[in-house]
Protein backbone atom coordinates (compact mmCIF):
# COMPACT_ATOMS: atom_id res chain seq x y z
CA UNK A 1 0.00 0.00 0.00
CA UNK A 2 2.69 2.59 0.75
CA UNK A 3 4.85 1.28 -2.67
CA UNK A 4 1.47 2.23 -3.90
CA UNK A 5 0.81 5.32 -2.49
CA UNK A 6 4.70 6.70 -3.28
CA UNK A 7 4.24 5.64 -6.99
CA UNK A 8 0.47 7.70 -7.37
CA UNK A 9 2.65 10.49 -5.52
CA UNK A 10 5.73 10.53 -7.64
CA UNK A 11 3.24 10.54 -10.43
CA UNK A 12 1.01 13.48 -9.15
CA UNK A 13 4.76 15.42 -8.52
CA UNK A 14 5.86 14.45 -12.54
CA UNK A 15 2.05 15.60 -13.51
CA UNK A 16 2.81 18.99 -11.26
CA UNK A 17 6.85 19.74 -12.77
CA UNK A 18 4.82 18.91 -16.69
CA UNK A 19 2.51 21.43 -15.71
CA UNK A 20 4.68 24.34 -14.44
CA UNK A 21 7.51 23.92 -17.27
CA UNK A 22 4.83 24.04 -19.98
CA UNK A 23 3.06 26.97 -18.19
CA UNK A 24 6.18 29.05 -17.56
CA UNK A 25 8.30 27.93 -21.19
CA UNK A 26 5.87 26.14 -24.02
CA UNK A 27 3.11 28.03 -23.46
CA UNK A 28 4.55 31.21 -22.74
CA UNK A 29 1.86 33.74 -24.43
CA UNK A 30 4.28 36.75 -24.59
CA UNK A 31 7.82 38.18 -23.61
CA UNK A 32 9.21 41.37 -23.35
CA UNK A 33 12.45 41.94 -24.96
CA UNK A 34 14.02 45.92 -24.93
CA UNK A 35 10.50 46.82 -24.58
CA UNK A 36 9.41 45.05 -27.36
CA UNK A 37 6.11 42.88 -26.45
CA UNK A 38 6.36 39.68 -28.41
CA UNK A 39 3.31 36.88 -29.28
CA UNK A 40 3.93 33.71 -28.99
CA UNK A 41 1.00 31.87 -30.70
CA UNK A 42 0.41 29.13 -33.10
CA UNK A 43 -1.50 28.12 -36.53
CA UNK A 44 -4.55 26.44 -34.29
CA UNK A 45 -5.46 30.13 -33.04
CA UNK A 46 -4.50 31.92 -35.53
CA UNK A 47 -8.38 33.13 -36.60
CA UNK A 48 -8.57 34.85 -33.45
CA UNK A 49 -5.88 37.41 -34.31
CA UNK A 50 -6.53 37.68 -37.84
CA UNK A 51 -9.65 39.83 -37.26
CA UNK A 52 -7.78 42.11 -34.68
CA UNK A 53 -7.11 45.75 -35.59
CA UNK A 54 -4.07 47.96 -35.85
CA UNK A 55 -0.20 47.09 -36.52
CA UNK A 56 1.22 43.30 -37.22
CA UNK A 57 4.81 43.22 -37.35
CA UNK A 58 7.27 40.50 -38.20
CA UNK A 59 10.96 41.45 -37.58
CA UNK A 60 13.45 39.67 -38.90
CA UNK A 61 16.77 39.08 -37.35
CA UNK A 62 19.00 41.53 -38.58
CA UNK A 63 16.52 44.24 -38.54
CA UNK A 64 16.07 43.34 -34.62
CA UNK A 65 20.06 43.92 -34.37
CA UNK A 66 19.73 47.19 -35.87
CA UNK A 67 17.12 48.36 -32.73
CA UNK A 68 19.88 50.49 -31.61
CA UNK A 69 21.07 52.49 -34.40
CA UNK A 70 17.48 52.66 -35.87
CA UNK A 71 15.27 54.91 -32.91
CA UNK A 72 12.71 55.40 -36.04
CA UNK A 73 12.12 51.54 -36.78
CA UNK A 74 12.43 50.81 -33.18
CA UNK A 75 9.72 53.11 -31.69
CA UNK A 76 7.58 51.57 -34.60
CA UNK A 77 7.88 48.25 -33.50
CA UNK A 78 7.40 48.88 -30.09
CA UNK A 79 4.34 51.24 -30.63
CA UNK A 80 3.08 47.46 -32.97
CA UNK A 81 -0.04 45.68 -31.41
CA UNK A 82 1.25 42.45 -32.64
CA UNK A 83 4.56 41.57 -32.68
CA UNK A 84 5.45 38.19 -33.85
CA UNK A 85 8.51 36.11 -33.94
CA UNK A 86 9.50 36.07 -37.58
CA UNK A 87 13.31 35.38 -36.86
CA UNK A 88 14.28 31.41 -36.24
CA UNK A 89 17.66 32.65 -34.91
CA UNK A 90 15.79 35.02 -32.53
CA UNK A 91 13.95 32.08 -31.51
CA UNK A 92 17.17 29.71 -31.00
CA UNK A 93 18.87 32.20 -29.06
CA UNK A 94 16.27 32.46 -26.48
CA UNK A 95 15.95 29.00 -26.52
CA UNK A 96 19.49 28.33 -26.18
CA UNK A 97 20.70 31.33 -23.48
CA UNK A 98 17.62 32.29 -22.12
CA UNK A 99 15.57 28.17 -21.77
CA UNK A 100 12.55 30.51 -23.24
CA UNK A 101 11.12 27.95 -25.68
CA UNK A 102 8.63 29.91 -28.30
CA UNK A 103 7.46 29.09 -31.83
CA UNK A 104 8.43 30.68 -34.58
CA UNK A 105 5.76 32.05 -36.66
CA UNK A 106 6.95 34.06 -39.65
CA UNK A 107 5.72 36.37 -42.27
CA UNK A 108 5.44 33.60 -44.62
CA UNK A 109 3.25 31.50 -42.15
CA UNK A 110 1.09 33.99 -41.38
CA UNK A 111 0.81 34.99 -45.00
CA UNK A 112 -0.10 30.93 -45.83
CA UNK A 113 -2.85 30.93 -43.56
CA UNK A 114 -4.02 34.79 -44.48
CA UNK A 115 -4.69 33.98 -48.03
CA UNK A 116 -6.27 30.71 -46.85
CA UNK A 117 -9.12 32.85 -44.59
CA UNK A 118 -9.42 35.27 -47.96
CA UNK A 119 -10.60 32.52 -49.82
CA UNK A 120 -13.31 31.96 -47.55
CA UNK A 121 -13.48 35.45 -47.38
CA UNK A 122 -13.19 37.01 -50.02
CA UNK A 123 -15.56 40.05 -49.76
CA UNK A 124 -12.67 41.56 -47.22
CA UNK A 125 -11.10 44.50 -49.09
CA UNK A 126 -7.31 44.55 -49.49
CA UNK A 127 -4.70 47.99 -50.01
CA UNK A 128 -1.60 46.41 -51.46
CA UNK A 129 1.46 49.03 -50.92
CA UNK A 130 3.88 47.42 -53.33
CA UNK A 131 7.68 48.38 -53.92
CA UNK A 132 7.36 48.70 -58.57
CA UNK A 133 5.23 48.39 -61.14
CA UNK A 134 6.42 45.05 -61.86
CA UNK A 135 5.68 43.48 -58.19
CA UNK A 136 2.15 44.84 -57.82
CA UNK A 137 1.38 43.75 -60.97
CA UNK A 138 2.11 40.23 -59.76
CA UNK A 139 1.05 40.56 -56.61
CA UNK A 140 -2.61 42.21 -58.05
CA UNK A 141 -2.66 39.18 -59.84
CA UNK A 142 -2.07 36.41 -56.86
CA UNK A 143 -4.69 38.17 -55.01
CA UNK A 144 -7.39 37.92 -57.80
CA UNK A 145 -6.61 34.74 -57.94
CA UNK A 146 -7.67 33.84 -54.73
CA UNK A 147 -11.28 35.33 -55.27
CA UNK A 148 -10.85 38.64 -54.45
CA UNK A 149 -12.93 41.49 -55.68
CA UNK A 150 -11.97 44.90 -53.87
CA UNK A 151 -8.17 44.98 -54.43
CA UNK A 152 -6.15 48.56 -54.31
CA UNK A 153 -2.93 48.94 -55.28
CA UNK A 154 0.06 51.73 -54.61
CA UNK A 155 3.46 52.00 -55.50
CA UNK A 156 5.32 53.30 -53.63
CA UNK A 157 7.60 56.25 -53.48
CA UNK A 158 11.06 55.88 -52.08
CA UNK A 159 10.30 56.50 -48.22
CA UNK A 160 13.09 58.77 -45.91
CA UNK A 161 11.82 56.64 -42.98
CA UNK A 162 13.18 59.88 -40.68
CA UNK A 163 11.23 61.85 -42.38
CA UNK A 164 8.01 59.84 -43.61
CA UNK A 165 5.37 61.38 -44.81
CA UNK A 166 3.01 60.17 -47.94
CA UNK A 167 -0.42 62.85 -47.71
CA UNK A 168 -1.40 60.76 -51.06
CA UNK A 169 -1.95 57.41 -49.82
CA UNK A 170 -3.31 58.57 -46.60
CA UNK A 171 -6.21 60.34 -48.74
CA UNK A 172 -6.30 57.18 -51.07
CA UNK A 173 -6.77 54.76 -47.81
CA UNK A 174 -8.99 56.72 -46.24
CA UNK A 175 -11.24 57.22 -49.46
CA UNK A 176 -11.60 53.14 -49.82
CA UNK A 177 -11.52 52.00 -46.39
CA UNK A 178 -9.84 48.47 -46.62
CA UNK A 179 -10.23 45.86 -44.04
CA UNK A 180 -6.37 44.99 -44.94
CA UNK A 181 -3.08 46.99 -45.66
CA UNK A 182 -0.42 44.74 -47.28
CA UNK A 183 2.90 46.71 -46.63
CA UNK A 184 5.16 44.74 -48.93
CA UNK A 185 8.28 46.99 -49.01
CA UNK A 186 11.43 46.61 -47.02
CA UNK A 187 11.96 45.78 -43.87
CA UNK A 188 12.74 48.91 -41.36
CA UNK A 189 11.01 51.12 -43.84
CA UNK A 190 7.57 49.12 -43.79
CA UNK A 191 7.03 49.21 -40.28
CA UNK A 192 7.78 52.78 -39.83
CA UNK A 193 5.18 53.77 -42.42
CA UNK A 194 2.75 51.02 -41.04
CA UNK A 195 3.04 52.96 -37.61
CA UNK A 196 2.72 56.57 -39.52
CA UNK A 197 -0.73 55.36 -40.71
CA UNK A 198 -1.97 53.52 -38.08
CA UNK A 199 -1.41 57.13 -36.49
CA UNK A 200 -2.85 59.30 -39.10
CA UNK A 201 -5.89 56.93 -40.58
CA UNK A 202 -9.09 58.55 -39.48
CA UNK A 203 -10.38 54.82 -38.99
CA UNK A 204 -8.54 51.67 -37.89
CA UNK A 205 -7.74 48.30 -40.55
CA UNK A 206 -5.28 45.42 -40.05
CA UNK A 207 -2.16 47.07 -41.53
CA UNK A 208 0.60 43.82 -41.63
CA UNK A 209 3.78 44.64 -42.35
CA UNK A 210 5.24 41.10 -43.85
CA UNK A 211 7.53 42.68 -46.72
CA UNK A 212 8.79 40.80 -49.56
CA UNK A 213 7.05 37.32 -47.94
CA UNK A 214 4.53 37.93 -50.81
CA UNK A 215 6.71 37.50 -53.67
CA UNK A 216 7.25 33.84 -52.31
CA UNK A 217 3.61 33.05 -53.22
CA UNK A 218 4.07 34.86 -56.86
CA UNK A 219 7.10 33.32 -57.61
CA UNK A 220 9.19 36.62 -57.66
CA UNK A 221 11.31 35.66 -55.02
CA UNK A 222 12.93 32.13 -54.77
CA UNK A 223 9.84 29.40 -53.05
CA UNK A 224 9.77 28.65 -49.80
CA UNK A 225 7.81 25.36 -48.58
CA UNK A 226 6.30 24.99 -45.32
CA UNK A 227 9.16 21.69 -44.79
CA UNK A 228 12.01 25.10 -44.94
CA UNK A 229 10.10 27.58 -42.70
CA UNK A 230 9.14 24.97 -40.34
CA UNK A 231 13.12 24.19 -40.12
CA UNK A 232 14.56 27.85 -40.36
CA UNK A 233 15.64 27.49 -43.64
CA UNK A 234 14.46 30.33 -45.73
CA UNK A 235 17.49 32.46 -44.79
CA UNK A 236 19.80 29.77 -46.25
CA UNK A 237 17.43 30.00 -49.50
CA UNK A 238 17.94 34.01 -49.69
CA UNK A 239 21.40 33.73 -49.42
CA UNK A 240 22.25 31.38 -52.23
CA UNK A 241 19.48 32.91 -55.05
CA UNK A 242 20.59 36.83 -53.62
CA UNK A 243 24.18 36.28 -51.96
CA UNK A 244 25.22 39.91 -52.70
CA UNK A 245 22.07 41.41 -50.36
CA UNK A 246 21.80 38.72 -47.91
CA UNK A 247 25.74 38.38 -47.03
CA UNK A 248 26.19 41.52 -45.25
CA UNK A 249 22.66 41.51 -43.85
CA UNK A 250 22.88 38.12 -41.74
CA UNK A 251 26.75 39.05 -40.69
CA UNK A 252 25.10 42.25 -39.39
CA UNK A 253 22.46 39.81 -37.44
CA UNK A 254 24.90 38.19 -35.49
CA UNK A 255 24.95 41.16 -33.10
CA UNK A 256 21.95 40.14 -32.30
CA UNK A 257 23.83 37.26 -29.96
CA UNK A 258 25.54 39.74 -26.85
CA UNK A 259 21.55 41.40 -27.17
CA UNK A 260 20.50 38.35 -26.16
CA UNK A 261 22.95 37.24 -23.83
CA UNK A 262 22.88 40.47 -21.79
CA UNK A 263 19.45 41.10 -21.84
CA UNK A 264 16.51 40.85 -19.25
CA UNK A 265 14.01 39.47 -20.90
CA UNK A 266 10.61 39.31 -19.39
CA UNK A 267 8.15 36.14 -19.67
CA UNK A 268 4.44 37.18 -19.18
CA UNK A 269 1.35 34.45 -19.34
Amino acid sequence: MKKLTKRVQTLADLQSLKYWLNKKYVMTSKIIFKKIRFINIDTKNFDRYIIKKGLFVFPAGPALASIQKSSQYYRSIKKADLVFFDSGFFVLLLKIFKNINVKKFSGYKFLSLFFDYLKVNNNKSIFSIDPNFEYSKSNKSYLRNLGLKKIHNYIAPKYNSLELNDKKLLNLINKVKPNFILINIGGGTQEVLGLYLKEKLVFKPTILCTGAAISFFTKDQAPINNFIDKFYLGWLLRLIFNPLTFFKRYIFGLKLIPMVIFSKIKILD
